[in-house]
Order: C-alpha cells, then sequence, then structure tokens
C-alpha cells in the first residue's frame, strides 16, 4: 500500500507492505497549496508514479489533500472517534490506474461550544498510541490513554481515551510567533531563530507571571531596550513566551505529554513542558505512516 499525509506545505509519501512494515519514505514540498486546480492526480503520478508502475494499486491518503481546497472534500467525523470510525468513513476518489481513499479528518467542540478541527493529525495519533499495529511496538490499551501534543504552526493537543479521541484544542502558536518576528515592531530587535537555553527559558518562566500574553509580548521589546535581551536572544524569548502561555492553557495540571512530530520545535516544546511541571516523551516521527497503516488493514478497498 502506499500512505499519502498530504498537507498545506508539504507531502510525505510512504510505500508499505501489506503487514504495515515501511518500504520507503519520501517527503518533499508538493503541498497542496502547490498544485493548481485539478491537478492532483498528476502531482499523485509525480510523487509515486514508480511506485504504482513497481505493483502497487492501494492508495490512502490524509492531510489537508481531503479539505475544500484539496484534491476533494472529506467530510469531518464528530469526536468521540476511533481507528474503526475513520477507516469506515473512508471517501473514495476516482484515480486512474490504483484505488484510491481519502481519510476524514475530525470534529470537535470547547468548552465553550466553539468548534475545533484537525485534518492529518487524528492518523498521526493513532499511529503514535500504535493500537493494533504490527511490527511498531504497539503499546497496551491502557498505556494509549492520556495527552498528545503535536508541535506546528497550528499545534494541537489532543486526549486519547480508550483508544478513541475524546477532544482537542488547537493553538496558533507557531503562526502567531512567525507574524510576530516579521511582521511587528519586535522582530526589529531580533536575530537568529528560537533555541532552547535561557532565553527561552527565561520566557517560559515569564509566561507564568501576571500581566496577560498581551502585556508579556511588549517586554521582549522593552527588555531589548534596556540592554537586558540580547538580539541573538530575542526570538528564543519571544518563543519561550508563546509556547509557555499554550502549555499553561492546554495542559491544566502536570501530566505526561506524548510529543508526535519531528524537528526542531520538538524540543522547545518538551523543554516548556517540563517547566511547567509536566513530563514530555517523544514518539515516533513516522507516526503517520502507522496510522494510515493501521487504517488500511480495516479499510473496505473494493
Amino acid at each position: 500500500m502506499i500512505a499519502v499525509d498530504w498537507g498545506t506545505s508539504s507531502a510525505r509519501a510512504y510505500r508499505l507492505t501489506p503487514d504495515g512494515r515501511l518500504l520507503e519514505r519520501r517527503e518533499g514540498a508538493g503541498g497542496i497549496l502547490r498544485v493548481p486546480e485539478g491537478g492532483f492526480p498528476a502531482a499523485l503520478t509525480a510523487m509515486v508514479g514508480d511506485w504504482l508502475a513497481d505493483g502497487e494499486s492501494r492508495v490512502l491518503l490524509s492531510g489537508m489533500v481531503g479539505s475544500r481546497q484539496g484534491w476533494q472534500e472529506a467530510p469531518y467525523l464528530a469526536c468521540p472517534a476511533g481507528l474503526a470510525d475513520l477507516a469506515g468513513a473512508v471517501v473514495p476518489v476516482p484515480f486512474e490506474g490504483a484505488t484510491v481513499r481519502l481519510v476524514p479528518g475530525l470534529s470537535a467542540e470547547d468548552a465553550g461550544g466553539v468548534p475545533e478541527v484537525m485534518r492529518g493529525e487524528e492518523v498521526q495519533v493513532f499511529g503514535a498510541i500504535g493500537l493494533g499495529a504490527i511490527g511498531f511496538g504497539a503499546l497496551a490499551p491502557g498505556e494509549a490513554d492520556g495527552l498528545l501534543c503535536l508541535p506546528g504552526s497550528h499545534a494541537k493537543w489532543v486526549r486519547v481515551e480508550g483508544g478513541r479521541i475524546t477532544g482537542f484544542s488547537t493553538h496558533m502558536t507557531g503562526e502567531a510567533f512567525a507574524a510576530l518576528k516579521d511582521h511587528t515592531i519586535l522582530g526589529r530587535m531580533m536575530t537568529g531563530t528560537a533555541e532552547p537555553g535561557p532565553a527561552f527559558e527565561a520566557g517560559v518562566a515569564r509566561s507564568g507571571e501576571a500581566g496577560g500574553l498581551l502585556h508579556h509580548l511588549f517586554g521582549t521589546r522593552a527588555l531589548g531596550l534596556f540592554g537586558r535581551l540580547a538580539p541573538e536572544d530575542s526570538a528564543s524569548y519571544l518563543s519561550g513566551l508563546l509556547i509557555g502561555h499554550e502549555v499553561a492553557a492546554a495542559m491544566a495540571r502536570p501530566a505526561l505529554v506524548r510529543l508526535v512530530g519531528s524537528g526542531p520545535l520538538m524540543a522547545l516544546y518538551g523543554r516548556a513542558i517540563s517547566l511547567k511541571g509536566g513530563e514530555a516523551v517523544a514518539g515516533d516521527s513516522d507516526a503517520a505512516a502507522r496510522g494510515l497503516a493501521l487504517i488500511g488493514e480495516t479499510t473496505l478497498w473494493a
């Protein structure tokens, strides 16, 4: 089977054995925003055409490729939802030369009744908890319950109970960091990138003090003006502020948090969770492949 985690800005393709083992992986910048109208069949062929020519006949897609801006919209499933619910709701996509299915995203509501949505992260979550996975070092059902965090431009915090996603929250922390750094006065005194270290930790500590986020943000500039925050440390401090506020809101009490993803954000989130009293455990960077393999095992392909 071919599994594709197809997001807004990038796409990851995996070639899997019948029992779900990973044979090959590919990653590129061919996210849905780079695909012209009507161009998804050609984009898929360009991505995995040689695998199809080599005999693969089943393709399972997840992520923003199933949104209104993608290949074909796959309606959201409401939480709580489990692996079998996703597998039973895959959407067929016309494609010459292979059987293609889209995994739907999930929806939920926060305590105030405001909608939440996700596409792609649900597959990573089920891959991370690994229920029923063959050859992936699966967790026992009790171990799978708990809180997971998927860092990113729109970070997700996901609650799993009894092997089902019962709810989640989205935090625009990464996008807010980029906007503040590149398009506000805060960025005028910044050099470098966000890194773990004393400046990041100072930002996390500040996030726990009185005053609120908007007040704390201006302090990034004021500290720089008075020489108490070096330009090369400002991005790390700002990142610590934002991630610190996010972790405090999403992790209501100290908890074990399973981090799902890859890249520099994993270390930043792990440190912030620790400083806020929690414990962070990093998961498999190929959780999407694992999740798609599990869904593929129970999907009706006919």
